[in-house]
């Protein structure tokens, strides 16, 4: 993934308004461009004229879980190069087994650390 020249672009993907927002300034401070989607429908109808670099995703939200966006994501060929990060409070090993199984690159557990969450976002952009 080459950034260079422009701001990585991350979709941030949650139903709880709080967590978006303090992920937004998180996102932001460290110079990405960050769009955000509510549920996951929102989420697909956002990529499909925006291609992200990298999808942060919650497993529960109304409607489409994340699991299912996931799969959903994995199938379109525009985004696959796009990385995706579970942050869920989901934390069982079934629960990781099934969002690896979906598609992810990571999985964190929320609580989060804010400074693990970034240094893995940076970590993703350096190496891809």
């Amino acid at each position: 993934m080459d950034i260079s020249g422009s701001s990585a672009k991350i979709l941030v993907v949650d139903d709880e308004p709080n967590i978006v927002v303090a992920l937004e300034y998180l996102l932001q401070r460290e110079g990405y461009e960050v769009r955000k989607a509510y549920n996951g429908q929102e989420a697909l109808e956002c990529m499909e004229a925006w291609t992200p670099d990298i999808v942060v995703l919650d497993v529960m939200m109304p409607g489409m879980n994340g699991f299912e966006v996931a799969r959903l994501l994995r199938q379109l060929p525009a985004l696959e190069l796009t990385k995706i990060i579970f942050l869920t409070a989901k934390g069982t090993e079934r629960d990781k087994q099934s969002g690896y199984a979906s598609g992810a690159e990571y999985y964190m557990i929320k609580p989060f650390d804010n400074d693990v969450f970034v240094s893995t976002v940076n970590e993703i952009m350096a190496y891809g």
